[in-house]
């Protein structure tokens, strides 16, 4: 979020981003070929369904590619001063060398709280993109973790934001 200067500046999605993570297995925000995406929406869709289009797509904005993406988000990492914290791709499927811990993860979170754009989504419980062309009735997305602890007392927890996810 950073990164990003227009948050109405849109993004073509692609087919060659979402093919291979369809094969993978990986969450979708459910965005479709030749879709144009505004960086807000691929924020959500990056956020409340872990869509992997979303969060290859602003990788590619941000920086270029998805692997660019991963050395500035290793930079933020260091910048926190996270020392169990390395990131080899924006979507969080599995690898190895991919890895972070909970006490690491905590300081990510508060992180983006801090951040105004961040913050607005990860605190929403659910979201519909605007409609287009290929998705007439928007792209419904909902944080099914915010909104399966909704249905608890939590006494006097609270819990502020969330993000599902690898």
């Amino acid at each position: 979020a950073e990164h990003i200067e227009n948050w109405d500046e849109t993004f073509t999605m692609t087919q060659s981003i979402i093919d291979p993570l369809f094969l993978a297995d990986a969450s979708m925000a459910g965005f479709v070929h030749g879709e144009e995406v505004s960086m807000t929406e691929l924020l959500y869709g990056a956020v409340l369904p872990s869509g992997a289009e979303a969060t290859e797509a602003l990788a590619i904005v941000t920086a270029g590619s998805e692997e660019a993406f991963a050395a500035l988000m290793n930079e933020k990492a260091q910048e926190l001063g996270l020392k169990d914290t390395h990131f080899v791709d924006a979507s969080g499927l599995h690898d190895e060398n991919h890895y972070t811990t909970l006490s690491d993860m905590a300081i990510i979170m508060q992180a983006a709280l801090d951040n105004p754009h961040c913050r607005e989504v990860l605190t929403s419980v659910n979201h519909t993109s605007p409609a287009t062309t290929q998705n007439p009735e928007g792209v419904a997305m909902i944080n099914k973790f915010l909104y399966r602890i909704g249905q608890y007392e939590l006494g006097d927890a609270v819990v502020e934001g969330a993000k599902t996810g690898f």
